[in-house]
């Protein structure tokens, strides 16, 4: 097969992906604003996770189709992404105020589930069980997101303000926010499609693990409607929500797509994951919270030096995978 073929096949997955990602999140949060739920659990949830749709989709595509570790990959690779690439990206036009006190507990919470992620790497697979657990852990999530958004003053956070700001700017009508939601999905999944099978067909013709593939272009690639909507959120100044952007997205990655992935098929995970690709990911975690939470007194912020910290991580560990790969 002339390898042209699969690059188009992810090029071309990745262009439809990105814009059928944006037309689900659009349509899923008009329908859930008219709806009623309220400005929290859609800045939280509903945005923080929708964004995360690709990796939910070419995950569980590659798992069903025997490329567990592309579907680790990505999932690990978006989140190294989201605060490398993207929150450092940001950080280095605008410096990033953090007033979210939700903001503040999810960060915490976004280190005990990298800690669990390495819980579970530590025998080199993460079976079935083991990913019904981060299941279980996610639907806890949820469950305790909707109790807190309903108690007094849960919508006076600084994430719900600015989620509500940006809501004030959307008129779209429940029928279309179905359509567009619908619509999206379909588009999601047939693209997600589309670049898994090119992903694996390039990984096999340079002989190249599909793990390092999730890990670098299906990862930054899925990530891109993360970059779109913290961009268009910091256009309007609404630092929480970019924050929410990638922490809600991180927690979904960690949870969502690998545990359905798992569920799904076994995901085999040899010792690079855990000495190299999770070290990464729990390093920028850790740096993030230290970072948005504040420390010695200092106010929680993301300013340009911390920005240009982590995007130079970014790009030494993905200048690492890909001479490690030109070096075989």
């Amino acid at each position: 097969m002339a390898i042209w073929l699969p690059v188009v096949a992810i090029v071309v997955g990745l262009v439809i992906l990105v814009w059928s990602a944006e037309r689900f999140v659009d349509g899923a949060v008009a329908t859930s604003r008219h709806l009623g739920l309220s400005p929290l659990l859609i800045g939280m949830l509903v945005i923080g996770f929708g964004t995360s749709a690709p990796e939910l989709m070419v995950s569980a595509l590659a798992s069903l189709e025997g490329s567990p570790g592309l579907a680790l990959g990505n999932a690990y690779g978006s989140n190294i992404t989201n605060i490398g690439l993207i929150l450092g990206l940001v950080a280095l036009i605008s410096p990033l105020a953090v007033h979210s006190q939700v903001l503040r507990q999810e960060l915490p919470l976004l280190g005990g589930v990298t800690l669990l992620a390495a819980w579970q790497l530590r025998d080199g697979v993460i079976s079935g069980g083991e990913s019904i657990v981060l299941l279980v852990v996610l639907a806890l999530f949820i469950g305790f997101s909707i109790w807190r958004s309903r108690q007094r003053g849960g919508n006076e956070d600084a994430l719900a303000s600015d989620t509500a700001e940006s809501l004030e700017q959307q008129s779209m009508s429940l029928l279309r926010g179905v359509l567009w939601t619908l619509l999206g999905l379909t588009l999601l999944i047939v693209s997600s499609r589309i670049l898994v099978w090119g992903a694996v067909e390039i990984a096999a013709a340079y002989g190249v693990s599909d793990l390092i593939i999730g890990l670098t272009v299906v990862a930054v690639g899925t990530s891109l409607p993360e970059l779109a909507s913290s961009i268009s959120a910091l256009r309007r100044r609404e630092h929480d929500l970019v924050l929410g952007n990638v922490v809600g997205s991180n927690l979904f990655n960690t949870l969502a797509v690998v545990g359905l992935a798992g569920v799904i098929t076994p995901i085999e995970a040899g010792p690079e994951v855990l000495a190299r690709d999770w070290l990464v990911m729990a390093l920028m975690t850790g740096l993030l919270a230290l970072f948005a939470l504040g420390w010695r007194g200092r106010p929680g912020r993301l300013n340009r030096y911390e920005g240009a910290t982590l995007l130079a991580l970014f790009v030494a560990y993905t200048g690492y995978l890909v001479s490690s790969v030109m070096a075989v």
